[in-house]
């Protein structure tokens, strides 16, 4: 992957890395995950809720074969290496994907502030709806449908937030226990749709302690 295409951002402690699923990755898995979504057996074979902390509509496992098959495996191996290259200096061997899930969110669902297992974790777009809704009070910020990633805690000329809109077809990369949340958002039918992760890497490049 040519490095010019990832974005590395430094809002706070951790670099985030910031890359483009191409369309035909996007509509790959929006087509799989439409497929499950239609057939009740499928949903109930591929259902992740209970192993996650979102209260949303549905959470669907993905299989190996369609991160691979979709070219997502390709895509976030690549930029994980130009970002620990970028940001370590280092050349990492592996890239192992030990889970990763769609998840859709409606209208007042919400996904708390946590964290993931694994190295390193992720979360991209697939589909959003027109409009996120309006804020109660007008004048302030409106974060609906937001994604918020935490570290630490706020201090002079360092920030503890850094907040994302999300676009379709943005993934970011992160270490896995950045904490994050997605605000519920309101006044639409439509769905929010994402992606996330957890990978591994090498130990070496992971583990500061080795």
């Amino acid at each position: 992957m040519d490095e010019s295409k990832i974005d590395i951002i430094n809002p706070f402690g951790p670099a985030i890395a910031k890359v483009k699923m191409p369309e035909n990755i996007v509509n790959k898995l929006n087509e799989y995950v439409d497929e499950i979504v239609n057939n009740k057996e499928l949903s109930k074979k591929f259902d992740h809720g209970k192993n996650l902390i979102g209260n949303v509509k549905q959470e669907i496992s993905l299989s190996k074969e369609i991160i691979e098959k979709s070219g997502l495996l390709s895509l976030l191996a690549n930029a994980t290496r130009a970002w620990i290259k970028y940001s370590l200096g280092q050349d990492i061997t592996k890239f192992n994907i030990d889970g990763s899930w769609v998840v859709r969110q409606f209208s007042n669902e919400y996904n708390p502030v946590h964290w993931h297992g694994g190295h390193i974790s992720g979360a991209g777009f697939l589909k959003l709806p027109s409009t996120f809704g309006e804020t109660f009070q007008k004048e302030k910020k409106n974060l609906n449908g937001k994604l918020i990633m935490i570290h630490g805690s706020r201090s002079f000329m360092s920030n503890s937030k850094y907040e994302v809109k999300p676009e379709v077809g943005d993934f970011y990369i992160f270490p896995h226990y950045l904490m994050h949340a997605v605000y519920p958002f309101k006044d639409t039918n439509e769905e929010r749709r994402s992606i996330s992760f957890n990978a591994t890497i090498d130990d070496k490049s992971f583990d500061v302690f080795v």
